[in-house]
C-alpha cells in the first residue's frame, strides 16, 4: 500500500513540473514579435507561424544577389521557423539550426 501511494505522489510530481515548465517557457517566449499558436491538450506544444516570404524579402532586400539569398534564406526558415532581424547578422538569435547549417561546400547557407 506504501509503495502505491509513494508512486502515484512521484508521478504527481513529475506532472506538476512537466506543467510549470511549460507555463514558464510560453512566458518566455512571449516577449518575441513573431505572431504563435499556442497549442493546448494531451500533446501541448508550441507551434510558430513564420511569414517565411515577407522576411526574407526584407532580410534580402539589399544582398547582391536577392534571388539566391531568398532561395536559401527560405529553406532556413521553413526548417527553423526563424528569419533573424534586420538585413545582415543577427544570425545568432535564430539559434544553432539556423547558424550551423551549411552548403555542400561546407559554407554558411542561412544568410
Amino acid at each position: 500500500m506504501a509503495l502505491r501511494v509513494f508512486l502515484l505522489l512521484g508521478a504527481f510530481l513529475l506532472f506538476v513540473t512537466m506543467v510549470s515548465s511549460d507555463i514558464k517557457m510560453e512566458e518566455e517566449l512571449q516577449h518575441l514579435n513573431e505572431p504563435m499558436l499556442i497549442v493546448k491538450g494531451a500533446n501541448r506544444r508550441l507551434m510558430q507561424e513564420v511569414d517565411c516570404g515577407g522576411l526574407c524579402k526584407q532580410r534580402c532586400s539589399v544582398h547582391s544577389r536577392p534571388n539566391v539569398c531568398n532561395r536559401a534564406c527560405g529553406t532556413c526558415c521553413v526548417r527553423c521557423k526563424c528569419v533573424p532581424p534586420g538585413t545582415s547578422g543577427n544570425r545568432e538569435l535564430c539559434g544553432t539550426c539556423y547558424t550551423d547549417m551549411t552548403t555542400h561546400g561546407n559554407k554558411t547557407k542561412c544568410p
